[in-house]
């Protein structure tokens, strides 16, 4: 599976972005995708994930309510809408594939989880 991240932007404090990350390849393997950030000097961190059936949604705590995940339904491509972004959202976000481990309530926030990770794109918020 290979993963390639779309949308990368800068936007205002307040403002709202997409991200979208493409899979191609074997995504028939596919169980679950999730979205990560990284900010310049902290540790990377759980945004969400999403059970490729779509029958479930996971969120970080203090993303939900701004932070919304889905799929495509030809399911190739995962999204990511944020809204009302803040200065502190701006990070690094990359995409991640699991392919041999249902997602559960208690490892959907581990990367090792997810065995698949596309490139990172950039999303600057100014404040």
């Amino acid at each position: 599976v290979q993963l390639q991240a779309f949308g990368r932007g800068l936007v205002q404090a307040g403002g709202s972005l997409r991200l979208s990350c493409a899979a191609s390849g074997r995504t028939s393997d596919i169980r679950a995708m999730s979205w990560f950030r990284q900010a310049p000097g902290k540790e990377r961190e759980f945004v969400a994930a999403i059970k490729w059936t779509g029958s479930s949604t996971y969120y970080a705590d203090s993303l939900k309510g701004r932070f919304t995940i889905s799929r495509d339904n030809a399911r190739t491509t995962l999204i990511l809408q944020m809204n009302s972004l803040k200065p502190e959202d701006a990070a690094v976000y990359t995409c991640g594939a699991a392919a041999t481990v249902t997602l559960t309530t208690t490892i959907y926030a581990r990367e090792t989880v997810y065995d698949y990770w596309g490139h990172g794109t950039l999303v600057t918020v100014s404040s």
